[in-house]
């Protein structure tokens, strides 16, 4: 489902003040028109075995434009109330993107151990016939149903809370008020701030490593491993030192997919498209998945007293997913040099100081 802007642009001669309240108080109303859904949603869930609907789509996708807003524009609001908002917005977002994240974890890593063990047209996988490829099916799929399920209670637990309901009240005086400063500034250099995050940001990334369509050698030229994980004793630190290293090669894209989003937020608010953007973000968003799957691939290759045959299976698959990773940067890098330009480029006649 498309992440679409929810919001119609303003008009032209609208204070920077009225386009900000308008945009939040729509986003407001979705997040309050969502809620009753979603919770009722979750509720008819139980062992947590689909994706979740519209309702919880419509929030979750609420949730994210008020806390970009939040964040790209804070000179606008009064900075304890703005911060307290996003970490509560942050806190629903985190609970009710979990369950769903299980779910597509365990459809990425069943279709690719799938793919890995059965025949297409041109030939075999290379786990075709493997002695281990259907014990490690049925491993991941219990260990991510267990997953799922267990996130599944703590939404249950927590769309119950006061604290639930705290946010609900927040939504709800902001559809009536905004609280926005007498002098906020302007919309164009705070939006504008956002595309320069976003560009240092890529700057920061390895884009040459990621300059081939087969990015398999990148992955033996990891950056160096955290200190803590080499104090471990050596049995460990093997292990430590692979995962710590794989994080740490992940982290600056997994930032890069934050920074994009928030700059697309920051162009929907002053009406710009931002086709370019939710591109990266399609193809960040499957970097995201194929990281996460490949943790939970290696996860489960420690589970206790399996056999060498299952774990050499897990292992074929945590390869498959961070090739996927690979293949992932690389698009992003034949897509941003070309729209880098064009957020270089970007500008906006001077908008209104606030109301």
């Amino acid at each position: 489902m498309t992440d679409a802007p929810m919001t119609a642009p303003g008009p032209s001669t609208a204070t920077a003040g009225e386009i900000l309240s308008r945009h939040l108080t729509a986003q407001a109303g979705a997040f309050l028109r969502a809620l009753p859904q979603a919770v009722g949603e979750v509720g008819s869930r139980p062992g947590a075995v689909v994706l979740p609907s519209a309702g919880t789509s419509d929030l979750l996708r609420a949730v994210r434009r008020i806390g970009g807003a939040l964040h790209t524009f804070a000179a606008s609001f009064e900075e304890a109330w703005a911060e307290e908002s996003r970490r509560e917005l942050r806190w629903l977002l985190n609970l009710l993107a979990q369950e769903p994240g299980y779910l597509r974890r365990s459809a990425r890593l069943l279709a690719a151990l799938d793919s890995l063990s059965g025949s297409e047209p041109d030939g075999p996988g290379m786990l075709a016939g493997h002695a281990g490829a259907p014990k490690a099916r049925a491993l991941l799929d219990r260990q991510l149903t267990l997953a799922r399920t267990r996130a599944h209670s703590a939404v249950l637990q927590d769309l119950r809370s006061a604290r639930l309901h705290a946010l609900a009240d927040r939504m709800t005086l902001l559809v009536g008020e905004t609280p926005l400063l007498a002098a906020g500034g302007e919309l164009a250099p705070q939006a504008a701030g956002a595309l320069d995050a976003l560009a240092a940001g890529a700057r920061a990334l390895p884009l040459d490593r990621a300059s081939t369509p087969y990015g398999g050698d990148g992955l033996r030229r990891l950056g160096s491993v955290p200190a803590p994980a080499r104090a471990q004793a050596p049995a460990v630190r093997g292990l430590l030192d692979a995962d710590a290293a794989l994080a740490a090669d992940d982290a600056p894209w997994h930032r890069v997919r934050i920074l994009v989003k928030r700059a697309r937020y920051a162009l929907e608010v002053c009406a710009r498209p931002a086709a370019g953007l939710d591109g990266l973000d399609r193809v960040l968003g499957r970097h995201q998945e194929a990281s996460d799957a490949a943790v939970t691939a290696a996860t489960a290759a420690r589970t206790p007293r399996i056999t060498p045959a299952t774990a050499y299976v897990l292992g074929v698959v945590h390869a498959d997913q961070r090739l996927e990773v690979e293949a992932a940067r690389y698009a992003f890098g034949r897509q941003w040099p070309e729209l880098s330009l064009g957020l270089d480029a970007w500008g906006a006649p001077p908008a209104p100081r606030m109301a």
